[in-house]
């Protein structure tokens, strides 16, 4: 560790690392062997514990109405579940976007399929996990790891009762367990992997309650395995390595731990120490305005299925978890609910690994209903229920069919707060022109990049914009890729060149220092904000480029007229003469350039957009897609998975001060006439724009 960092250490800090790293050198002087019969668990215990946790667990997973209500009420979701359980069965897996990987039979539980390489079989405390030439990407060994896949075996024989899911789950565990030993290799070297698994296991155990092939040495062996997960998990706790999901989601595995095994000799320990962990983080990592403090929409969906895992598993229990948490969640949940687009879906913001908790439905990782179906039922709000439309399987399997009743029972309608609104915490503004699905919404990002603590998941992305118009996406978040080295992909997709926003003399707004580091972290402000019931104003403005020889401020004017047309006014301060690049990234679909700067993004015959840009210098407009050298025009919609997608550029070299106004139309005719444009002058200033010789769009200036 640098000696910079240490001295930026308090006492707790270094007291903790202390203790792990104390305890990691007696780990590797203990036989595996060894610490695999200390895991061991009676016979006769074991037996008994199995027995005793369907009161302590998930009312869903056990309960006899279940799978029938599936089967008759969703059944497309049904047969998604067993579907997916086939292809298991096969040892076909489809992991966060990669799809239909082998790895081969029996399994190679080490092996990164896609870059070809097996991470060796060391104790976890000597391999580094981010070392690709070495073990590949760890997250793909870590997905098939998390035996998330295991549950959904059990799903299908919850709904099938084919005991082919049960023996495939009996042999998968007896196969993990001998080629993974307590401490060796890399499924051991994260604690949140670790975490995790334990869950899916507690899972599997309830879900494979009954079948022949859950015999008693195999539910003595789990039980061994869950209470050395749980130790691990306890002994190297995230407090100062990752203290964010890492943290959360490993004291949510010590709470089920703790929870649902409560004879478990550590249980009183994991669970009051789980419970105190999520009760603090609720508070440091839930912003006062519900944004997530790593600036990311995925890891903000994360932290609602640890909470309300956390919140139902401890009411099932007699566990009061304070309002204070409750209150918190709720806010969470209220500004994924404003993040939320017209068509349903989660725009991506900061980093994406596009994994879950725990997926109980196979869905896409913008798909929030699994999350907002659950809550609506917890906390009682039908504007969630609105937003799942209609059940989801989450609701059933999580709380059972008096969650399902619930569910039915509350009177569901859009949220009652105004469509538009300002996170300030996070640093987000949300126009939005109503709560329909042919709605008009912009996101503006005026915060910080990444949070206080690190910016790790952040992206340069700075006053960047995302757009739906009636109710689809078209400018859009870029997305992730990969975290791995990859050949400065992950450079690529989380720099400022991606991103919807200014780009100076090719800079970037910050450089990024290794995958998960920056060398500075600039922030935007907001400056203005306004909404009323037809229009919204917001003006943002970083500094980003002031460390530039010449000095670059930029600010940025968004301005959304409902139900009309949205501007962006991009005002570039400065001196010297500058390369400036305006970019907006579109969806997959069609958009091509016309005469006098003018383009058209068209989903279909009836549904687009045109664009236009304006300046007092001379601006050229192109269109990029799928370029390599250097890369533009490239989307990535789930993790390890992307394609190229039109990136319209506005550029120009000029001297600063310059003012660009850009110009997103929604249209039913996108294909129709273009209308003519010219600018409007004021003392030779930029003001606005004057369509088809009549109709004015004048901006207002802000002070």
């Amino acid at each position: 560790m640098k000696p910079q960092r240490m001295l930026r250490m308090g006492p707790a800090e270094i007291s903790c690392r202390a203790r792990q790293e104390a305890s990691k050198w007696i780990d590797r002087l203990v036989d595996p062997h060894r610490r695999s019969l200390e895991a061991s668990i009676p016979t006769e215990r074991a037996d008994q514990w199995v027995d005793e946790m369907g009161r302590h667990f998930f009312s869903g997973a056990g309960e006899p109405g279940v799978p029938a209500l599936l089967r008759e009420g969703l059944p497309e979701s049904a047969h998604r579940i067993v579907a997916a359980a086939d292809k298991v069965l096969e040892k076909r897996f489809d992991l966060l976007g990669y799809r239909d990987l082998s790895f081969g039979d029996p399994i190679d539980w080490h092996l990164d399929p896609v870059a070809k390489r097996q991470a060796p079989l060391r104790h976890w405390t000597l391999l580094d996990p981010l070392d690709v030439a070495t073990v590949g990407d760890n997250k793909v060994v870590w997905e098939l790891n998390r035996h998330q896949w295991l549950v959904g075996l059990g799903q299908a024989y919850r709904l099938t009762g084919d005991e082919r899911y049960s023996r495939m789950f009996a042999d998968t565990i007896r196969n993990w367990l001998q080629a993974n030993p307590p401490g060796m290799g890399i499924n051991w070297s994260s604690s949140l992997e670790v975490a995790f698994r334990l869950i899916s296991w507690c899972w599997a155990l309830a879900l494979f309650r009954g079948s022949a092939a859950l015999t008693a040495d195999l539910r003595a062996v789990l039980l061994g395995g869950v209470a050395a997960h749980a130790a691990r998990v306890e002994r190297y706790l995230s407090h100062y390595f990752s203290p964010n999901t890492h943290l959360t989601g490993e004291a949510l595995g010590l709470f089920y731990a703790g929870t649902v095994f409560p004879g478990m000799p550590g249980a009183r320990r994991w669970r009051s120490l789980a419970a105190d962990i999520l009760i603090r983080e609720a508070e440091r990592q839930i912003l006062p305005d519900g944004v997530y403090m790593e600036q990311a929409t995925c890891y903000q969906r994360y932290t609602a299925e640890i909470y309300l895992h956390f919140v139902i598993l401890a009411e099932r229990n007699g566990f009061a978890v304070p309002d204070g948490v409750i209150r918190r969640l709720e806010r969470l949940l209220d500004a994924l609910l404003v993040f939320r687009r017209p068509d349903g879906s989660l725009p991506q913001i900061g980093d994406a690994d596009g994994g879950w908790l725990l997926p109980l439905e196979p869905r896409r990782p913008d798909d929030g209903r699994g999350v907002f179906g659950p809550a609506a039922v917890v906390l009682k709000r039908g504007d969630y229920a609105w937003a799942s439309d209609p059940l989801t399987p989450e609701v059933a399997w999580l709380l059972g069919t008096g969650g399902v009743q619930r569910f039915a029972a509350l009177e569901t309608a859009p949220p009652a707060q105004k469509p538009s609104r300002l996170l300030p915490d996070g640093g987000y503004a949300v126009m939005r022109s109503d709560w329909s699905r042919e709605a008009d919404q912009i996101i503006l990002d005026v915060g910080p990049l990444g949070c206080q603590i690190s910016g790790g998941h952040g992206h340069a992305d700075l006053l960047s914009l995302q757009c739906s118009f009636r109710g689809q996406p078209y400018v859009v978040d870029p997305g992730t890729f990969r975290y791995g080295a990859d050949g400065g992909w992950r450079s690529h997709y989380r720099g400022t060149a991606a991103h919807s926003t200014v780009d100076i003399d090719g800079a970037g707004q910050a450089v990024p220092r290794g995958p998960f580091q920056w060398a500075s972290r600039p922030a935007a402000s907001l400056v203005h904000w306004e909404s009323t019931v037809g229009r919204d104003v917001a003006v943002g403005e970083h500094r980003a480029y002031c460390r530039l020889a010449d000095p670059v401020i930029h600010r940025r004017q968004v301005i959304l007229e409902k139900g009309r047309h949205c501007i962006v006014v991009d005002d570039l301060d400065g001196r010297a003469e500058h390369r400036i690049d305006l970019r907006f990234q579109f969806a997959p679909m069609s958009v091509t350039l016309d005469a006098g700067l003018w383009a058209r993004a068209t989903r279909n015959a009836r549904a687009g957009v045109i664009v236009h840009a304006l300046a007092t210098v001379p601006l050229k407009a192109s269109l990029l897609e799928g370029e390599t050298d250097p890369r533009q025009g490239w989307i990535s919609s789930h993790y390890g998975d992307h394609q190229p997608a039109p990136l319209l550029l506005y550029s120009t070299v000029a001297r600063l001060p310059v003012r660009i106004i850009t110009l997103l139309i929604p249209t039913d005719d996108p294909l129709g006439p273009l209308p003519t444009v010219s600018a409007l002058l004021e003392n030779g200033a930029l003001v606005g724009a004057l369509l088809d010789g009549s109709r004015e769009i004048r901006l207002t200036e802000m002070s």
